[in-house]
C-alpha cells in the first residue's frame, strides 16, 4: 500500500517478540564502523537509504542485522541480482563486497521487537505484506509507515523483525538505538570476516551457492 498514508491510531494490538539474551545476530556492514555500531546517519526522506532507516524526521541509531549468516547476506548482496537466462551462475560483483565485513555479533539481554511476520502482526500496523516486501524505488514509503509505527509502539518497541525477501525462511531485524540499553550487543567471540579477503570470498561462495548466485571472476 504504498501511496496510503498511516492512519491516525493503530487498528490493533501489535504482537509482541523477545529476542533472548544470547540470540546471535549476523551483520553485514562497511568497515568504516565496528559491527555493534549503529548507524547514527540520517537517510534522505526521498532518496536512497534503507527499507526502516532514521531521517531528519525521525533520528535515531539503527542497525540492521539477520538471525542467519544466509539472511545478512542475501538481504545485503542479493537485491537486483538477476539470473542468468541460460541457467548459469549469477554473478555478484566484486565491488559489492569491497571494504565489506560480516560481523558475528550477540545479545547479552532480552530485547522486545514488533513482528512483521504474518498477516496478523502486518494487520495490526495497518499494513500488508507490501511493507517488508517493497523494492527499493518504495523505499521512502517504507520508512515513513516505520516512523509512524515507532511513534505508536513507544517506548517497547525496540525494533522489528520481518521475514528475509531473498531467503523467506529466515528472519532480519532492524533494531533501534534509541530503546535499547548500552552494551546490548557484543561480539560472539569471532572476528569480523573481510568478505573482499580470499577466506571472506570462499566462505561467501559457499553461502551463495544454494542461490544460484557466485562472486565474479
Amino acid at each position: 500500500m504504498p501511496n496510503s498514508r498511516p492512519p491516525g491510531a493503530l487498528p490493533g494490538a501489535p504482537a509482541k517478540v523477545t529476542l533472548a539474551g544470547g540470540t546471535d545476530l549476523f551483520r553485514l556492514h562497511s568497515a568504516t564502523r565496528s559491527g555493534a555500531d549503529f548507524n547514527h546517519r540520517p537517510a534522505h526522506p526521498f532518496y536512497g537509504g534503507g527499507r526502516f532507516d532514521a531521517t531528519d524526521l525521525d533520528g535515531y541509531g539503527y542497525l540492521y542485522a539477520g538471525l542467519t549468516p544466509a539472511a545478512a547476506v542475501c538481504e545485503s548482496l542479493l537485491r537486483s541480482v538477476p539470473f542468468d537466462p541460460d541457467g548459469g551462475p549469477r554473478l555478484l560483483p566484486r565491488a559489492t563486497v569491497r571494504g565489506k565485513l560480516l560481523s558475528f555479533l550477540r545479545l547479552t539481554t532480552n530485547i522486545a521487537v514488533l513482528p512483521l511476520v504474518t498477516g496478523r502482526d502486518l494487520a495490526a500496523v495497518a499494513q500488508d505484506a507490501w511493507l517488508v516486501q517493497a523494492e527499493a524505488a518504495e523505499y521512502p514509503f517504507t520508512r515513513h509507515w516505520g516512523h509512524w509505527i515507532r511513534a505508536h509502539t513507544a517506548p517497547w518497541a525496540q525494533g522489528l523483525l520481518w521475514p528475509s525477501k531473498r531467503e523467506p525462511a529466515d528472519r532480519v531485524t532492524v533494531l533501534f538505538a534509541d530503546r535499547l540499553q548500552a552494551g546490548a550487543l557484543s561480539d560472539q567471540g569471532l572476528p569480523p570476516l573481510a568478505l573482499d579477503s580470499t577466506e571472506g570470498g570462499e566462505w561467501l561462495n559457499a553461502v551463495l551457492e544454494p542461490y544460484a548466485t557466485r562472486m565474479a571472476p
